[in-house]
């Protein structure tokens, strides 16, 4: 029996990489369903994991997108794409477990969802999609965090030298610093000890974007306000009619992937207790965090709107549409920052654990893979595992050169999201919900989540058409590790 426990013990670590403290408990026997330690998540700190997936500093370009769509169709679109947001989390949220939604066998990762429900051939598609979208918004961190840092940076020096000054700098030794720190951060084994970071990131997000907020109702208020209007920018005053298209496009396309969080959903409903139903806790989560969102969304996008007009700024704070007082602006960067970091370990989890587990289930009996080394400096308990230490230092390096070769990758990263918005977000939980439901071709059901799927991918088609077009004033503008503002 003892033999028994500790061949389980070195299994659990290996696969979870949990702290040696939790590994113990384990080994005690106070173990979930499944054999693995009791999951403490609730459902407040899953409405902070999804909040600091969600509510990041997207919503800052938010006026941006408002400007082209107008006041009517740009608020209609926000409030659109949050009730399919929350429709389809909730559908994910019953593919948790299968076949039975509350008694049946866990999916770990959405990967495993869609293998279990849909197949081995959707299986390889959704991993291909899936962590090309990871790494690209991974990179997308990298490079909008370095962003805000130099705007820190230049907030002094407009501040010292005037707003016609040219304050140009480099943000490649931003990256590199963000890079350093982030090796240490991506030590956190699993989304289970993740909890406190994406809380922290949370606050920061609801900080920033009270920031926003602020400084445009305040202008607002004060003026000079920007000329709204209900359609938006107008065509031959603020720009061409093919450059009005674009923009819609991917105005939509930002918003609506703004809105999406599904490829961590399930990696989130895993930190849950079992009791009450996984499913139930996560549809409350989905709710908490998406009505936050939505408010946030509007009151950020109207109010920028608003206080800038059709010339609004890709993002209120980086972009300087604010200039003082410039110990505020710096405030919301730094709060930028901070956030990022966080979100970028939330984003990054998924990557890390497929690799992980995959070495684990091939090299169960290597020291290299399995082993956990506990170390104490002072009071705080931590251990290290050389797989994770080696291949997630690897990747993070990856993810920083890669930012710093290809400034333009904010159009990259517009194009890798509008592919992946559709069949990440929508196609694979309808399809899977279908599946686990037995819903009969040709219902009324059906055809309304086949509608659904139908738009969510025209919209998808149509963002990536404008992601296209701006990467390709990116490609003609770039110069590789030469990215300064």
């Amino acid at each position: 029996m003892e033999s028994a426990i500790d061949s389980e013990f070195q299994h659990e670590v290996c696969e979870s990489g949990l702290d040696i403290n939790i590994d113990r408990q384990a080994a005690n026997g106070e173990l979930d369903d499944d054999g693995k330690p009791k999951r403490t998540g609730t459902v407040w700190t899953a409405s902070a994991h999804i909040i600091t997936a969600v509510i990041s500093t997207g919503l800052l370009s938010l006026a941006w997108s408002v400007a082209q769509l107008g006041w009517i169709f740009g608020i209609s679109i926000v409030l659109i794409f949050a009730a399919i947001t929350l429709y389809t989390a909730n559908l994910l949220a019953d593919c948790y477990r299968c076949p039975d939604p509350i008694s049946g066998t866990r999916n770990y990762t959405y990967m495993e969802a869609v293998q279990n429900i849909l197949g081995g051939e959707m299986y390889m598609a959704c991993g291909l999609v899936q962590n090309m979208s990871h790494i690209g918004i991974l990179i997308g961190y990298t490079i909008t965090t370095s962003t805000s840092m130099v705007a820190i940076h230049k907030s002094h020096c407009f501040h010292k030298r005037g707003h016609e000054a040219p304050c140009k700098f480099s943000n490649n030794p931003y990256m590199i610093a963000l890079g350093i720190f982030e090796i240490f951060l991506s030590q956190i084994p699993n989304f289970h000890e993740l909890s406190w970071l994406s809380s922290v990131a949370a606050i920061m997000s609801f900080g920033y974007a009270s920031i926003g907020i602020g400084l445009s109702f305040a202008r607002v208020i004060s003026g000079p306000r920007g000329r709204a209007t209900m359609t938006g920018v107008e065509v031959g005053v603020d720009v061409s009619q093919s450059g009005k298209i674009w923009r819609v496009c991917t105005a939509m396309g930002n918003i609506a992937l703004a809105c999406a969080y599904a490829f961590i959903a399930i990696d989130v409903q895993d930190t849950l207790k079992s009791s009450p139903p996984e499913n139930k806790v996560m549809k409350k989560a989905n709710t908490i965090a998406i009505s936050t969102m939505t408010v946030f969304f509007l009151m950020c996008g109207c109010l920028g709107y608003a206080a800038f007009g059709n010339e609004a700024r890709g993002n209120m704070l980086t972009g300087f549409g604010f200039y003082e007082p410039f110990w505020l602006i710096d405030l919301g960067n730094i709060m930028i920052v901070v956030h990022l970091l966080g979100s970028y370990q939330v984003i990054g989890q998924p990557v890390f654990r497929m690799l992980e587990l995959w070495a684990s289930m091939r090299c169960s009996n290597s020291k290299f893979v399995a082993v956990e080394y506990p170390l104490n400096i002072g009071k705080i308990r931590f251990s290290i595992n050389f797989l994770r230490l080696i291949w997630r230092t690897i990747f993070v390096v990856i993810i920083t050169v890669l930012a710093m070769a290809m400034p333009f990758f904010n159009e990259m990263l517009s194009l890798l999201g509008a592919i992946a918005f559709w069949p990440v977000a929508v196609y694979f939980p309808v399809e899977m919900y279908i599946a686990q439901k037995k819903i009969r071709k040709r219902t009324f059901r059906w055809f309304g989540l086949q509608i659904l799927s139908s738009f969510c991918f025209l919209v998808s088609l149509a963002a990536a058409c404008g992601a296209i077009q701006g990467l390709n004033k990116g490609l003609h503008a770039s110069k590789p590790f030469q990215f300064k503002q």
